[in-house]
């Protein structure tokens, strides 16, 4: 149990401080021409290449909630991961409708815009792997510490685009939309960890209290759109 809780609290720590200094990394790095920058998060002025970083983000937030629903054992977490792939199909079906009907088409994996981004898309690979490979506590504690941050991160994008995209009413409206969802998801994903971390402080069994460990876990975590903390790198949804 000690390990377990051990573990739950790297991987809060590393989402945190992953979004500080993917920030500080951005910044660093400089904007470079056709990007937008804002608190640190930088995104693409074209709205092709936005778009498929908000793609890419919903894809990725349905894969990671499907594998929740397979992983956990905790109806917490397995809900949450259950409100994931269904909000984020919805989602993603209305912006891959908004992209047609505006003559766009989008990858599935965005081209990155810089070396760090390229970096936070190759961690997004390397973090699914490892959830694959987790079960039960050890899976709950790294999934939702993650989803914390990977929704602060895409918040943030969301933010800059809306700056940066702000002559696009279609876009805006989306974004406005889809930024109240993912305050929402944020709140759910706090919530649900703040429930893990009370468990495995007081010894509660139940269902999620059967997985293994975490010790060994690196704690990374996913992006959003592409670069959302949790890795100690990045900014994905």
């Amino acid at each position: 149990m000690k390990r377990t809780i051990q573990g739950f609290l790297v991987a809060g720590t590393l989402v945190i401080g992953g979004s500080a200094l993917a920030q500080q990394a951005g910044k660093a790095e400089g904007n470079k021409k056709g990007t937008a920058e804002l608190r640190g998060f930088v995104v693409p002025t074209d709205e092709r290449a936005f778009l498929e970083r908000l793609h890419y983000t919903n894809q990725l937030e349905i894969k990671l909630g499907q594998l929740a629903q397979q992983n956990s054992m905790n109806p917490d977490v397995k809900a949450f991961g259950e409100s994931m792939v269904r909000e984020h199909t919805a989602a993603d079906q209305k912006l891959m409708s908004m992209a047609r009907s505006r003559g766009l088409k989008l990858s599935d994996t965005p081209k990155p815009l810089n070396d760090m981004e390229k970096k936070m898309i190759s961690a997004d690979k390397a973090v699914m792997e490892e959830l694959q490979a987790l079960k039960g506590d050890a899976f709950d504690s790294v999934y939702i510490a993650n989803q914390v941050g990977d929704h602060d991160a895409t918040l943030g994008k969301l933010m800059a685009g809306r700056q940066a995209l702000s002559g696009n009413a279609q876009l805006t409206s989306m974004m406005d939309e889809l930024s109240q969802n993912i305050a929402q998801h944020r709140q759910q994903a706090y919530s649900v960890l703040g429930k893990l971390g009370q468990a495995m402080t007081t010894g509660v069994g139940g269902a999620g209290s059967q997985g293994t460990s975490p010790a060994g876990s690196t704690g990374t975590g996913t992006t959003d759109m592409g670069g959302t903390p949790g890795t100690g790198t990045q900014p994905r949804k």
